[in-house]
């Protein structure tokens, strides 16, 4: 069921943001009094899911989810289809109009991906507000897996700044040591002392290869006693905060919790912060391996609610960090000493950021994600993309001289070569990391 869930919410997501996308070229291209012979969601080698024509247009389904396609009368594009371009110029082709509008016409999808985006984090800021847990509320630090132990943080360290920034949302921090364009100076409070932590880019770069950001940190939870509920444990009062359990070294409420319940039966001598000193107690455990305490929680997370015109600036502000953190990791791709290339995928690792169960916020939120994704790619300067289309009209504005046709054909078949190429590899790697690896 859970892979089902998956798919659904993949295939809804790639035909709202392929869909729209298609739609920008569509109705700038019907703005212009351009003929518009296909509008296809997911392309149809063979056959088609359903279509149907209106007018001069046929509309439809295709079953292959690699994207999309409008067929523009008079323009040379995925299909490859030669006619297009062949016999006397219609007045109603692509190749009749201006530059100007040609340009529009070619970056319309990508502005439709951003303008989607936008709309999405706006609403979502509107509808859900925006909840985080703020740095500054982690007031015991965290905990380090052993890749951020091996660059040199320790356990209770809290961070204060990365390269002299504040983070005010601690579910950034690891996306800033990975998005670092070279060395990074991580400045924490470890024993109520400020130290400053330089990290090397290599070191970052290794550590992200081998996955080590996962599970990088985590709050520190101590062990808070917030009321008794049993009479044998009448020894601990409201607040007291575990510091060893029969000498634990770790006094985190994970391994706490869990030592108590693996002394069921059993009597535990806690020592125990209360009022600023150090109370040593002994604590019978039930034979269900409780004490018989409620928890406190110190950790909570906050909520920023926004108003409608409070939303659109922090939607806005939303996609263009999210923009950038994107286009960051991209020149990070493309440097061949960083190796970060084998990170590509495809369907396969697109599927699977997608939750198990259904969550609206959480969907929104990837289609937006994805949605930008695709907008970032599609203006590449690539041939076969929109942005390649869109950098020879750009040539064209700029000289006054139009790129031939037969140029143009031989572009398509490079920049189909390009894609044909890096599709196989991001899924090649897809099949390598969940089936073999």
């Amino acid at each position: 069921m859970d892979i089902v869930i998956k798919l659904l919410q993949f295939f809804l997501c790639f035909t709202v943001i392929v869909g729209l996308h298609e739609f920008g070229h569509y109705i700038t291209a019907r703005i212009f009094k351009i003929r518009v012979e296909k509008f296809f969601i997911f392309f149809d080698p063979w056959f088609s899911l359903f279509k149907f024509k209106h007018k001069d247009t046929v509309y439809g389904l295709g079953w292959l989810p690699l994207g999309g396609y409008v067929q523009i009368g008079g323009m040379i594009d995925e299909s490859m289809d030669k006619s297009q371009i062949e016999g006397p110029v219609r007045p109603d082709d692509f190749r009749a109009k201006p530059a100007w509008q040609r340009f529009i016409v070619m970056i319309a999808g990508v502005v439709m991906n951003l303008l989607t985006a936008i709309v999405i984090y706006c609403a979502v800021c509107y509808t859900w507000g925006e909840s985080y847990l703020a740095n500054e509320d982690v007031a015991w630090g965290y905990e380090f897996n052993e890749a951020a132990e091996e660059l040199g943080f320790v356990d209770g360290d809290k961070i204060l700044t990365i390269n002299g920034e504040k983070i005010e949302n601690a579910a950034l921090i690891v996306n800033s040591l990975l998005l670092t364009d070279g060395d990074c100076t991580v400045e924490v409070e470890r024993d109520g002392v400020a130290e400053t932590l330089e990290l090397r880019m290599d070191a970052l770069i290794e550590m992200r290869r081998a996955e080590g950001y996962k599970g990088f940190l985590t709050p520190h939870i101590p062990f808070i006693v917030d009321s008794v509920n049993f009479a044998s444990a009448a020894a601990l009062q409201h607040g007291d905060r575990v510091v060893s359990a029969d000498g634990l070294a770790s006094n985190d409420l994970a391994t706490v919790r869990q030592y108590i319940h693996d002394a069921a039966g059993s009597d535990v001598r806690l020592t125990v912060e209360r009022a600023g000193n150090l109370v040593e107690v002994v604590v019978p455990v039930t034979e269900e391996g409780v004490l018989g305490i409620t928890l406190l929680n110190p950790i909570t997370h906050r909520t920023r609610e926004y108003t409608l015109l409070e939303a659109i600036p922090a939607g806005l502000k939303r996609a263009g960090t999210t923009i950038a953190d994107y286009w960051e990791q991209l020149k990070l791709i493309v440097k061949p000493e960083t190796k970060m290339y084998e990170e590509l995928g495809g369907f396969i690792a697109i599927g699977s950021i997608f939750s198990p169960e259904w969550n609206w916020l959480e969907f929104w939120l990837k289609t937006a994600f994805l949605s930008i994704i695709l907008a970032v790619m599609n203006i590449l300067p690539i041939p076969a993309l929109d942005g390649g289309h869109a950098l020879f009209t750009f040539w064209e504005m700029l000289t006054g001289r139009k790129v031939s046709d037969k140029v143009l054909e031989v572009a398509q078949y490079i920049g189909l070569g390009i894609l044909l190429v890096l599709l196989v590899y991001a899924n090649g790697n897809d099949i390598y990391r969940f089936f073999i690896k």
